[in-house]
């Protein structure tokens, strides 16, 4: 009998409003049956409001049933007499980890609860001695949660349950805000924990990477579960999958675009050295290299000369998607007739630093002597690892943070000269953070992103106008609208945010991880509307973020902070083929690169600074059928 069962599970939530008499009834869960053997590790994926947190939260009772049964560990969740030895077998990390931290100091966060659950003394410090050197926090014990970047909050809200040692550990998008590294060490520290003491793994993500080595995927859609297998054979499922709002690995991916161009492989290769090798014997055996060949060029000589071309040619995402994929009434077009340009101009950091609690023990350099321009119009990445100096270094582009030393310039002139209007400044220069439940305070969602506008003197019918525009850009529906903000999930919320700068028409928009919270479909969306409001309008873009696949198929230019300092700047391709250094900071290249670099060392002519699938495909098909 498994650690988890569920029979015909339900959840609904109810919405009062002050206008209405009856509940409106949000069904987010319905018969979902599940069976998850102790010991086993499990992923459950899913687009953005399929139901997948609502089942987390199931699963260490945060939520009860309004339908069906869910047991954990034998004990009904419904009945309330086993409520907390439940949620001590049962433990959860959010996907925001300001929910669960509440010390003063790391380690005693994370002694917390192993204390609360009557653990002696001496243990509780070996666990959390553990917990701490297995999420790679050791040499941040002493320092207060609250100086700590979002990924650093992340690991320790991790550790807090690790120390705990519970039966079952449900993870809700754990990795969104960590560096490439920072994923491998916490995917590494709960698949040691599984494999090593049995603890049963519930992984809740949006990276597919992840979970090549789950025992058993659930994919959830509209609140059920409509596929369930291995990740071989969920991941054979491409199209569906992307029907589903979905991903697949880079190098599945890469495969099944290969196939499609011929190539006689395998669907479903989830490791970079089982497509190599099958790349390896195709070119070892002639007869099927010729018919490959000939397969190839004839599909590429179909393509340039399709028979019906529907395609759309301005490239730039159409509102006539929603958040959800459905078609939306189209509102005013936001075209450069709406929008003037922006003038010329530039962000500049001169030998910018800034030391956090500077003077005191706790005094740590951010920023370490940058200096960097950013012309109006460019598209640029900033990456780096957890702690580097990525948020610090955005906030000072538009003055709310002042600069130990140095000056900040926008088009010219130190914003914080005297005189200088830095409530101005930030019409022009427009930021979205971490978490968008930042800042985000009103009463419903309209209201929410009318306030840059409002603001800016507009009069109330402008507001509305750039309100609605903004909310359409970014695929909210007209449905949400008079919805608290509050209400909807984290991807909807970041939607919200970002719609509430693009309201205020800024020349600069900074990006600090504004796909975290989001599903494939929807960070490909995203990305659409940011490129088409560049090309538009000529804004600038400067993205955070911690996804070298984003930064690498949508950036002009990378740059890229270690410990404070700006260690890389130029293009995606001439800053990956650092991909060595990279690792050594924290980071990785995207996975296609390293596929390119391993191609070439088994002889392959291959292009090793590919940095996207379509560059990797074109490349690979190149050199095997010189097609």
């Amino acid at each position: 009998m498994g650690i988890i069962r569920a029979r015909k599970l339900g959840y609904d939530y109810y919405e009062y409003r002050e206008d209405q008499e009856n509940p409106e009834i949000h069904t987010a869960l319905k018969n979902v049956d599940l069976d998850i053997e102790e010991g086993s590790f499990i992923a459950v994926l899913g687009h953005n409001g399929c139901g997948k947190s609502t089942l987390a939260k199931q699963i260490n009772a945060l939520l009860v049933p309004t339908e069906g049964t869910i047991w954990i560990d034998s004990m009904n969740t419904a009945e309330g007499d086993d409520l907390w030895k439940i949620r001590q077998e049962a433990g959860m990390v959010f996907q925001n980890p300001d929910n669960q931290i509440i010390a003063t100091v790391v380690e005693e966060d994370v002694g917390f609860g192993p204390e609360n659950i009557g653990v002696d003394t001496e243990e509780i410090w070996r666990r959390v001695d553990r917990a701490l050197e297995d999420t790679g926090m050791v040499a941040y014990r002493k320092h207060s949660p609250n100086k700590l970047s979002g990924g650093q909050k992340q690991r320790v809200a991790i550790a807090g349950i690790m120390a705990m040692k519970p039966k079952c550990i449900v993870l809700d998008e754990p990795t969104a805000m960590l560096d490439p590294n920072g994923r491998k060490e916490v995917i590494a520290a709960v698949s040691a924990l599984n494999k090593q003491e049995g603890v049963t793994i519930i992984l809740i993500t949006h990276y597919m990477e992840e979970v090549v080595d789950a025992d058993q995927l659930f994919v959830m859609d509209g609140g059920e579960i409509v596929m369930s297998g291995t990740p071989h054979e969920v991941f054979t499922q491409v199209e569906k999958l992307k029907e589903l709002r979905l991903d697949v690995p880079q190098v599945t991916l890469l495969t099944h675009e290969l196939i499609k161009a011929g190539l006689p492989l395998t669907e479903g290769i989830l490791k970079n050295e089982e497509l190599i090798r099958q790349l390896c014997e195709l070119r070892e055996a002639p007869n099927l290299l010729a018919a490959a060949a000939e397969a190839v060029c004839s599909l590429q000589a179909e393509a340039k000369h399709p028979a019906d071309q529907t395609a759309d040619s301005s490239g730039a995402r159409h509102a006539g998607q929603n958040a959800g994929g459905a078609a939306d009434e189209k509102p005013a077009d936001p075209t450069p007739t709406t929008y003037a340009k922006a003038a010329g101009g530039s962000l500049v950091l001169d030998d910018v630093s800034y030391v956090y609690s500077n003077g005191t023990a706790y005094e740590i350099t951010a920023l370490d002597h940058v200096s960097l321009e950013i012309p109006q119009g460019q598209f640029v990445g900033i990456i780096g690892h957890t702690g580097s100096g990525k948020s610090t270094m955005v906030q000072h582009f538009n003055a709310l943070m002042r600069p130990t030393s140095g000056r900040v310039l926008f088009n010219g002139e130190d914003v914080w000269a005297d005189g200088y209007s830095r409530r101005n400044l930030r019409f022009h220069v427009g930021i979205v953070f971490q978490y968008p439940e930042h800042q985000l305070f009103e009463t419903d969602v309209i209201t929410d992103v009318c306030f840059g506008p409002k603001n800016q003197g507009l009069s109330k019918e402008k507001c509305l106008e750039r309100a609605r525009n903004a909310l359409w850009q970014v695929g909210v529906p007209e449905d949400l609208f008079d919805n608290s903000p509050f209400e909807l999930s984290g991807g909807q919320k970041r939607r919200i945010a970002i719609a509430g700068i693009l309201a205020m028409n800024p020349d600069v928009l900074i990006l600090d991880e504004p796909t975290a919270g989001l599903d494939p479909r929807g960070r490909d969306e995203m990305f659409d509307v940011i490129n088409h409001l560049q090309e538009v309008r000529n804004i600038t873009i400067i993205l955070v973020s911690h996804s070298m696949e984003d930064v690498a198929r949508h950036a002009d230019r990378l740059i890229v902070m270690n410990e404070g300092k700006k260690a890389y700047d130029g293009t995606p391709k001439e800053v990956f083929s650092h991909y060595k250094e990279l690792e050594k900071m924290g980071l990785a290249a995207p996975q296609v690169t390293y596929i390119m670099h391993d191609l070439a060392a088994n002889g392959f002519a291959v292009d090793i600074q590919a940095a996207t699938v379509e560059e990797a495909r074109d490349s690979i098909l190149d050199a095997i059928t010189g097609c």
